[in-house]
């Protein structure tokens, strides 16, 4: 019996914890958040993608296919911060990022002018005192001109900074867009921390808190499928025109040691959710409860979102070596 009581009463000082920054946000009838969360059959979609491209390698591919989608009406991307072995910091980061995205836009013979964005050089720490950027200012101006009725698609897959920024400052634009992130694990995986979920962790309860219409893709163990490898690179990646070999470039220099050896290309699992949501099949389940101990805890009166389940692997892949081929020979 104590040892319910005590289990009972760390759960509750976790949740304590994950709720005491609680902000108000305009209501969204939940009726109308399901509506919004049913997959866009409205062509080209509006959307600005938001990347912590020079992290990895998985942005510029998600970058890429993004902009030679026919499906999709990219309209700005944005710049998000990071830190890991690749950067000194979240403003090195984005820095970087916002390099690595005037690069890819030159191979694509793409001007950056009125299109790319710097984001935000700090995470949130304080929700009272959200950072102003240029990208930030660009999403709430592009969210106060859609509608519920033709909303704008969000898609970040990097840390949720700038997203969570905007909401703050300007929390009506919840109405006006949706969401679609690459960001945490399964909801029933032991633990929260994945590298764009754990980097702002009042950034991610922002988005789950806030009732904005979100499509989550979990980490592991869903995304996790989404793997390739060099000879499959090599075969139908490179040769592509100077987008292709860039692509193939990164690819190898990555690991030096391909034997046996695949690579989760992540990001692009969020740009296909919009390009052909049934390669990424999904369901609506109530919003987890974000933890300062990097888990979720549930509460079955909470708003809806969606929540990727399965990742069809071969299609994705299958379209964007189509895509990149044909635009190739253009």
């Amino acid at each position: 019996m104590m040892k319910l009581i005590c289990m009972g009463l760390i759960l509750g000082l976790a949740v304590g914890a994950a709720t005491s920054l609680a902000q108000e946000y305009p209501a969204i009838p939940e009726g109308r958040r399901i509506e919004m969360l049913q997959p866009p059959t409205k062509r080209p979609i509006r959307m600005v993608f938001d990347t912590d491209t020079y992290n990895e390698i998985d942005d510029q591919f998600a970058l890429v296919y993004a902009l030679i989608s026919p499906e999709l009406d990219v309209q700005a991307v944005y710049a998000a911060p990071f830190h890991n072995n690749r950067s000194t910091g979240p403003a090195d980061g984005m820095e970087k990022s916002y390099e690595e995205i005037l690069r890819i836009l030159g191979k694509l013979d793409r001007s950056p002018d009125g299109f790319a964005f710097k984001g935000s050089t700090r995470y949130l720490t304080d929700l009272k005192k959200p950072e102003r950027s240029a990208a930030v200012a660009d999403l709430i101006e592009r969210a106060k001109k859609s509608s519920p009725d033709d909303p704008l698609y969000v898609v970040p897959v990097g840390a949720i900074t700038n997203v969570s920024n905007a909401i703050l400052i300007e929390p009506s634009i919840i109405r006006n867009i949706v969401v679609v992130w690459l960001g945490g694990n399964g909801h029933h995986w032991p633990h929260q921390r994945e590298f764009n979920y754990m980097q702002d962790l009042n950034a991610s309860r922002v988005v789950f808190d806030s009732g904005v219409p979100l499509v989550q893709l979990p980490c592991t163990p869903i995304v996790t499928h989404f793997a390739t490898t060099v000879p499959e690179m090599e075969r139908y990646v490179g040769g592509r025109g100077p987008i292709g070999d860039y692509l193939l470039e990164i690819f190898e220099d990555y690991r030096k040691d391909h034997f046996a050896w695949s690579k989760v290309l992540w990001d692009m699992t969020a740009v296909a959710w919009l390009v052909n949501d049934r390669w990424l099949p999904s369901d609506l389940v109530h919003s987890p409860i974000v933890t300062d101990n990097y888990t979720f805890s549930f509460n079955k009166s909470r708003h809806l979102i969606r929540v990727v389940n399965f990742v069809h692997r071969d299609p994705i892949f299958r379209d964007f070596f189509t895509k990149l081929d044909n635009r190739a020979k253009d």
